[in-house]
């Protein structure tokens, strides 16, 4: 039997991953309805349209469908805010806003995934509930760090880190509950106004010019004061 081609290869490659991203989806579905005890393989295949023997190809059972939506959710934001805190560019504002930012930017990808491993929290395996503490932990420790510099600097009011951050990360898991996702654009709005949210929340009085510095900040505002707008001449035009 001839080798597999580079072009022949990628193309296999690609429809895994977008049949296993399927599988990903109806599974976060099905456990959401059902729960994941309620839920099984079978569920998952015929939700697929696909036999249970075809489903084997890509998930060996439900156990490791659920180890890869906890790994999926709980690992990818603990490296994201890792690789901010690591940057040399940024001062303690610009990276509590783009970890902020960064966070609710992946609630609103994928809201209906969080709500499920939340509410699943007590159900997960040992070693998935490990996994899923040691993420939250290390999501904790990147929030605290940023708070702690900015206090450090000035910029930040004398606060409790450990409290400012878990108050913070509330606030934008909470997105997960409310956010009903409708663009690319969308999600990008709602998410800067969390972020400026998170920075005043924690920002010394008087320091809203430290705040808005630079043209980044500024067109990021004026984007907020346009939505602003918008919004309300819609509601006017329904009334």
């Amino acid at each position: 039997m001839p080798a597999e081609s580079a072009p022949e290869r990628a193309s296999s490659s690609t429809r895994r991953d977008l049949v296993e991203k399927q599988i990903m989806a109806h599974a976060t579905a099905l456990f959401a309805e059902k729960g994941f005890a309620g839920t099984s393989l079978q569920d998952i295949a015929d939700a697929m349209g696909l036999t249970r023997p075809a489903l084997y190809h890509y998930v060996a059972n439900k156990d490791e469908v659920l180890a890869r939506l906890v790994t999926e959710i709980t690992e990818e934001p603990a490296v994201i805010l890792a690789s901010i805190n690591k940057r040399t560019d940024l001062g303690p504002i610009d990276k509590l806003h783009a970890m902020a930012e960064a966070i609710a930017l992946l609630q609103a990808a994928a809201p209906d995934r969080f709500r499920l491993i939340i509410r699943s929290e007590a159900e997960l395996p040992e070693h998935l509930s490990k996994t899923y503490d040691q993420s939250r932990r290390r999501v904790l420790k990147e929030f605290i760090a940023v708070i702690r510099a900015g206090i450090d600097a000035g910029l930040f009011r004398p606060v409790d880190p450990r409290v400012a951050s878990l108050g913070i990360i509330g606030m934008l898991n909470w997105m997960a509950w409310w956010y009903q996702p409708e663009s690319e654009a969308h999600a990008k709005s709602v998410a800067n106004q969390l972020a400026d949210m998170a920075i005043q929340s924690v920002l010394q009085p008087g320091d809203t010019a430290k705040f808005v510095d630079g043209p980044a900040r500024a067109i990021s505002l004026l984007r907020q004061n346009l939505d602003y707008l918008e919004q309300q001449l819609g509601e006017t035009g329904r009334d």
